[in-house]
């Protein structure tokens, strides 16, 4: 009795709470409720709105943890951090944590995944997961969530119950905010995982539907497409593959927020299936007073990190656009570009051999290119531009795919192809700009306004977009200047 009341409010408690709390959801009907036949269970529900925990008062998560074998570093606290948001800080540090100082241990059973089947049950969960796939490989460990969610006293109920009620991701989006992202790529991601969950509840509906109680992976609970959005958003944004292995959710390690410079890392000691595997977090650099504990959730676009995990990063030094690789669209940007008699479209012999080697043409070819991140212009596109507008074959033969793909190579087929390949991609940009519909002006100006959290990351996700198109027009505009006292050399 000492324990649970030392870790808040108790399963049990927390069922009932849940029982008579109603949610809305905006893309799906929600809800998972109480069984016809009897007995009390935790309801699933989403919603659109601002995301409380899933128990109104919560335990405690960090006394859990510690209970449970695992160690807290005596400064760190769950708070509200006015940066970066609900997370783990050094509130509680009377001075500097140095780094190399383990702030957090998980021992082996804490960290919740799929498991070798004990049951028939575990079976049936099993073989819903088999029918994901694997590129959602979330909505696999989702279904083993949403098992311990429903399951009456869960050992892993104290964790589930600081999870939030529903998660700012577009699948969960109204209907007129998704097209606020004004962003083809991930509108077709958005409608591809929407669509997939609505057809996965079909499936897992009638897998279910004759299973005895005892048997069912859910308890009975009448999973939907609402409940399977939200097992699948709550993994997306909060697990860990480490090593390569299979994603788990790690308690009280998910509340470390993101940045791309990190004060924290993650280290995994043993395998996942061996006794003794645990997983610390460890300082990285030196942790100040009220700091935020922050991992790298890894270098990726705001697609990525509004798809997974619900938020848009600004500015992002990773974040691009997409374009698919399409010589009658470059024949178009380069005219646009002031470029005559352009042959994209109907390379030479020559030319076409080393667009295969380049991915981009023949079968299986990789037709996505890009435009922004690290490199500026992706290199596969940039090489293929410079092949294109070349002329002489010899000397384009000069050089590996390495140097023709590397916008730092000066000038390798000469200033006059470089600055015609280099025009074509500012072509491109402004191409890109022009598939939003609103300007940069008009974005900053609706920010400006009280906006519901969905709108506010819509448009703040496009803008970031387009801000990033005018960097990479501004670093190729420079680019071509510096051409300009080698082309009047030549």
């Amino acid at each position: 009795m000492a324990a649970a009341a030392a870790a808040g409010a108790t399963p049990a408690t927390a069922r009932k709470t849940l029982f008579t709390a109603t949610a809305t959801a905006t893309l799906f009907s929600s809800s998972l409720t109480r069984d016809s036949r009897g007995r009390g269970r935790r309801s699933f529900s989403c919603s659109a709105a601002a995301a409380p925990r899933l128990a109104p008062q919560p335990p405690d998560l960090v006394r859990w943890v510690q209970r449970e074998g695992g160690f807290v570093h005596p400064a760190l606290r769950v708070t509200d951090h006015p940066e970066h948001g609900l997370g783990v800080s050094a509130a509680a540090a009377d001075g500097d944590i140095p780094p190399g100082d383990v702030l957090i241990t998980l021992p082996g059973r804490l960290p919740l995944r799929l498991r070798r089947p004990t049951g028939a049950a575990d079976d049936l969960l099993v073989q819903l997961a088999q029918q994901v796939p694997d590129e959602l490989w979330a909505m696999k460990l989702g279904l083993r969530l949403l098992q311990e969610r429903a399951k009456p006293d869960s050992f892993w109920w104290p964790y589930i119950a600081n999870l939030p009620e529903t998660f700012t991701v577009p699948i969960f989006f109204p209907g007129d905010d998704i097209k606020n992202l004004q962003y083809a790529p991930l509108l077709h991601q958005v409608n591809k995982r929407c669509r997939f969950l609505l057809e996965f509840e079909k499936e897992v509906r009638q897998k279910l539907d004759t299973v005895p109680l005892g048997d069912h992976p859910f308890y009975g609970q009448d999973v939907n497409s609402s409940s399977l959005g939200w097992a699948m958003s709550a993994a997306s944004s909060r697990a860990f593959r480490l090593h390569g292995e299979i994603p788990m959710l790690l308690p009280l390690i998910d509340m470390c927020n993101h940045s791309f410079n990190p004060n924290a890392r993650i280290v995994q000691e043993g395998s996942v299936n061996s006794s003794d595997m645990s997983v610390k977090v460890v300082a990285e650099t030196k942790i100040e007073q009220n700091a935020a504990i922050t991992l790298n959730y890894g270098c990726h676009p705001n697609d990525f990190f509004l798809l997974d995990y619900g938020f848009v990063i600004t500015p992002n030094p990773y974040d691009q656009v997409e374009l698919s690789y399409d010589g009658t669209l470059l024949d178009a940007a380069s005219m646009a570009a002031g470029i005559s008699s352009p042959t994209f479209s109907a390379p030479a012999k020559w030319q076409e051999d080393i667009l295969s080697q380049l991915n981009l043409l023949g079968e299986g070819a990789i037709l996505k290119v890009s435009l922004g991140g690290p490199d500026i212009v992706d290199g596969r596109l940039l090489a293929a531009l410079r092949v294109l507008l070349a002329a002489d074959p010899e000397a384009v033969h000069k050089h590996d795919l390495k140097t023709l793909m590397s916008l730092n190579a000066q000038a390798p087929l000469g200033p006059t192809v470089e600055a015609s390949a280099l025009r074509t991609v500012l072509a491109l940009c402004a191409i890109a700009l022009q598939h939003f519909h609103t300007k940069i002006m008009e974005d900053e100006a609706i920010l400006k306004g009280e906006l519901p959290l969905t709108t506010e990351l819509a448009v703040q996700f496009r803008l970031q977009k387009k801000f990033m198109i005018v960097d990479v027009m501004q670093n190729i505009s420079r680019s071509i200047k510096m051409l300009s006292p080698q082309k009047s050399t030549t």
